[in-house]
Formats: structure tokens, sequence, C-alpha cells
């Protein structure tokens, strides 16, 4: 199975084929991760998002990723029309993503805690579905040698990293 790495820092420096951006079904890229991907990546990204909406909750649209090291962003639709979210929506979004990082041959992907900032979720929650989702998908995706959970903060870190140790300790094919 493929590296799950994690790290404490900005989605937008780390050089990847993809990065994962939280959206709404709107694709509009105002704030949190999706605002830093858009001022760092610049707004050509954002209009090729919002061309391709509106977007249903769980789905994901693929963009360019502009000036950032990535090749693509992949929009992983998390959040609803009032911005919340829960854990369904951010399994989806997850697995949505993944589809087309298969599409696209991605053997690196970077995805954040999504829903957890403007979406209000719990972080440990998010880590939980976020590790399982992505292990499932691993086992989808032969091409992905790596996924960088990029997390922002000690607390988001820490249960990010408790989860991806919990997740390790159940023996494969076990339910966790």
């Amino acid at each position: 199975m493929a590296d799950i790495a994690i790290w404490n820092g900005d989605i937008c420096d780390l050089e990847v084929d993809a990065i994962v951006s939280p959206a709404s079904p709107s694709l509009w890229m105002a704030t949190g991760v999706a605002g830093a991907v858009k001022r760092r990546g610049g707004d050509a990204i954002e209009f090729a998002a919002v061309r391709q909406g509106p977007a249903e909750v769980g789905d994901a649209i693929v963009t360019g990723a502009g000036s950032l090291a990535a090749r693509w962003v992949i929009h992983a639709v998390s959040l609803d029309q009032v911005r919340r979210t829960d854990a369904g929506a951010i399994d989806r979004a997850i697995r949505s993503a993944f589809v087309h990082a298969r599409d696209l041959g991605v053997e690196t992907l970077a995805i954040p805690a999504l829903g957890t900032g403007v979406g209000g979720f719990p972080i440990a929650e998010a880590a939980r579905v976020t590790v399982a989702a992505v292990r499932a998908e691993l086992a989808r995706s032969p091409r992905v040698v790596r996924v960088t959970l990029a997390l922002r903060g000690a607390a988001a870190y820490e249960a990010f990293r408790l989860a991806l140790a919990a997740a390790e300790a159940v023996p494969a094919g076990v339910p966790a």
C-alpha cells in the first residue's frame, strides 16, 4: 500500500501531482484552504472550477493548479450550500477525489482536513473518516504512491496522527 504521511503546514507548499481542495456546490474559492489555494495559485483556478459547477455534495471536479507546484487541483465538494458538512459528505468527497486522481494517473496527492474549518466538523471525527476513506481508496489506486494529509496546527496534526495510528493497528481486511 502507498505511504500515508501527515504534514503540518500550508498545502500550497507541497510538490505533489494533485492537491485536494474543499469546495461547496458553487465551487467559489473564498475562504479556508480553498481561498489559500486561489491566492497562491491564481484566480484562473477558481474561474475554471466555477465554469464546471454547480456540483453536488460528494462530487469532485478537476482544474489546473495555476502557479502552484502541483499539476492539478481536485475540488472535493464536502460542504453544502450553507457551508456545513457531515461524515458522509467528507467520505464521498474524498472517494470522488480519488476517482479523478486515478483518471489523471496521479502518483502523489495532498489532502487537507475537509470540513473542519468553515464547515465546523469535529477534527477527530474528520480524521477518522478521512483516514478510513484514504486507506480504502488506496487499495483501488495502484499508481498512487504517497498521500500527504496536509494539516494546519498542532491539534489537527495530533488528531490525524492518532487516527492514522489507530487505523494501522487494525489488521488488513478487518473494519476499523
